[in-house]
């Protein structure tokens, strides 16, 4: 029989908990959860609903309102499973007898290749860094970081000094999930760090920093925002006309280990994948190397007709 709800509040409060600590889900996972139970609630509260004790009928109505609203398959996937996190919660904790969510069906996610910078492109976006000016050195060694080590963002402004062990060569990566994992660093990643290193220790820091690899001009931990506008703006002085985000550093990372040799499973454990099957989008085939394999390899095009 299903517990009673002490109340609104309180049942919140229990369900944030057990996203943190039991799920273990990231800061951003969770408010993006949240955020679209507020929709539910809202919607709940104008159609004289109970949001804890739907039937299935009404959530779908749910749904298909939310899906009106949206057209982006990523942001539909989503609220889907925050909606699907949000029933098996009360369902584990016992404030519901049975979860009237797990019939719903969203839409399925496309796999757009990713956008990935070519060896010269990466060349040119490094060489962009102008190493003469204060944050040279730092903005060299972060991309170094993303490209040379496949980091997220999110891992890359979270590094901590104390999980550097450049004596080993490696680094502790606290990733999606607060799963962690070991990744190498690169040789060239581990100069320009040092480089890096030198330039942070004239850097006023706050003490919030002291073990932040990453810091902008003010001593604070650099957001991921930064970032983003640090290697954009990079890219427009490399001509780059790609949209480019730090991610794609990532995508660039995988993809030429992947063409270079590396198997699929080790690039899965560099990236910190739990599935395989989210790696291997990597397995697509550059246009040129198509292109080549026609040339090469086609009787027509060998002289053979």
């Amino acid at each position: 029989m299903a517990k009673k709800v002490s109340s609104d509040q309180a049942l919140l409060k229990e369900y944030h908990t057990w996203l943190r600590l039991e799920r273990g889900y990231s800061p951003n996972t969770i408010e993006g959860y949240e955020m679209d139970l507020d929709k539910l609630r809202t919607y709940c509260t104008e159609h004289k609903l109970d949001f804890v004790k739907l039937d299935f009928d009404a959530l779908q109505d749910f749904i298909f309102a939310q899906f009106k609203d949206t057209q982006s398959e990523a942001t539909q996937a989503r609220i889907l499973a925050g909606i699907h996190s949000w029933y098996r919660f009360l369902l584990y904790k016992d404030y519901i007898d049975q979860d009237p969510s797990e019939l719903l069906e969203g839409p399925r996610k496309s796999k757009h290749l990713p956008t990935v910078l070519s060896l010269d492109e990466v060349n040119r976006l490094m060489a962009a860094i102008d190493l003469s000016s204060n944050e040279g050195h730092r903005n060299r060694a972060m991309l170094e970081m993303l490209y040379g080590s496949g980091l997220r963002v999110s891992e890359l402004v979270n590094l901590q000094l104390s999980r550097i062990y450049l004596n080993e060569h490696y680094m502790l990566i606290q990733g999606k999930g607060s799963k962690q994992r070991l990744v190498p660093i690169s040789p060239v990643a581990e100069e320009w760090f040092g480089y890096w290193m030198q330039e942070r220790a004239t850097w006023p820091l706050k003490p919030e920093s002291k073990d932040i690899a990453f810091v902008n001009r003010y001593g604070r931990p650099l957001t991921r925002a930064m970032v983003f506008t640090i290697i954009r703006r990079l890219c427009t002085e490399a001509g780059i006309t790609k949209t480019v985000s730090p991610h794609t550093l990532r995508h660039s990372f995988a993809t030429h280990l992947l063409q270079n040799g590396a198997d699929l499973r080790v690039i899965q454990q560099l990236l910190g994948h739990e599935d395989l099957a989210t790696t291997e989008i990597y397995t697509h085939l550059d246009v040129q190397d198509l292109r080549k394999a026609i040339l090469e390899c086609h009787p027509a095009n060998k002289g053979e007709r």
